[in-house]
């Protein structure tokens, strides 16, 4: 194994892109649960929203109307989560799970034609002076504009969660729905804006893949994203600034195992390719969750 060959520089740059669309997902699904909605189906809005980007991209020849097509896809599939959970009551870790397998059949449908057609460029963006400064500037100011846009969503979740009137009303809800109710919020309103925020973010996230990453539509191609952006809110005690710890961890550990394996790491690649997830999964149970959301998951009924 040639260690020599890996460029630290390199891996820290490819580890804010690696952790890009794990950020968009997470940051969404936090203010969905910060709600007091536990939405499963992250991984099918992710995927939907990749598929959804793709063809609008390569329809449009635009990779901005891409994001904006994913967005939409991804706010349109979450309002069957949020009119089944929140209209008619349904359980919502059923919901989620069979909006996951509603939105890679979909995916699957909708790809069909687009299989082998490459993407539109999306070039990175060159940041005068910052993106000169050795070391620091291609580690941070090099990348294409959605990285840019992640860090700055979840700045403006925490900042909107922290300091604004509205976030002080959402996370009320979240923690306590019938007191919220009872001092005359709209919870099922405020459950469904959020829901809606989730599906968009992780439709970003999806189109990420789709038109940055690979760039190209492949079935399945989230493989497990929107399960480890999930984990990655509990992580964070559903808090933004640990959560951009949190996917900036997985960032990390699946770029190093790609430079692993094109050193020639004397270990399985089916070894190599699992460490990012049993790295989630090791984080999961060493680190101690803060406490949950008081409503989280919990149906709320306005005749109650």
């Amino acid at each position: 194994m040639d260690l020599s060959s890996i460029n630290p520089v390199l891996l820290l740059a490819s580890l804010m892109v690696a952790a890009t669309p794990i950020m968009l997902a997470a940051i969404g699904e936090l203010v969905v649960e910060r709600a007091g909605v536990l939405n499963l189906g992250v991984e099918g809005m992710m995927i939907t929203g990749a598929v959804c980007g793709f063809v609008v991209a390569v329809g449009t020849n635009s990779p901005w109307m891409g994001f904006a097509g994913a967005a939409l896809g991804g706010a349109l599939i979450s309002l069957i989560f949020g009119f089944l959970t929140q209209f008619l009551l349904s359980n919502q870790v059923a919901t989620g799970l069979a909006l996951t397998l509603f939105g890679l059949g979909l995916s699957a449908l909708m790809g069909q034609g687009y299989i082998g057609i490459k993407a539109p460029a999306f070039p990175d963006w060159y940041i005068p002076i910052l993106g000169d400064i050795p070391v620091i500037g291609p580690i941070i100011f090099q990348h294409d504009p959605m990285v840019y846009v992640g860090l700055a969503l979840v700045a403006a979740v925490w900042g909107f969660l922290r300091y604004s009137r509205a976030g002080l009303i959402l996370r009320a809800v979240g923690e306590n729905h019938e007191a919220a109710h009872a001092l005359g919020y709209h919870v099922v309103r405020v459950r469904m804006l959020a829901i809606m925020f989730g599906g968009a973010c992780a439709g970003l996230g999806g189109a990420y893949l789709s038109l940055v990453r690979v760039p190209q539509w492949t079935e399945g191609m989230t493989a497990g994203a929107g399960w480890i952006a999930l984990a990655i809110v509990v992580f964070a005690s559903w808090r933004p600034g640990r959560l951009l710890l949190g996917a900036y961890l997985f960032g990390g550990v699946t770029v190093l195992q790609l430079n692993l394996q094109a050193a020639g790491a004397a270990i399985a690649v089916e070894y190599l390719s699992m460490a990012p997830y049993l790295a989630t999964i090791a984080v999961l149970v060493i680190m101690r969750a803060g406490r949950a959301p008081g409503s989280l998951g919990q149906s709320f009924h306005a005749s109650r």
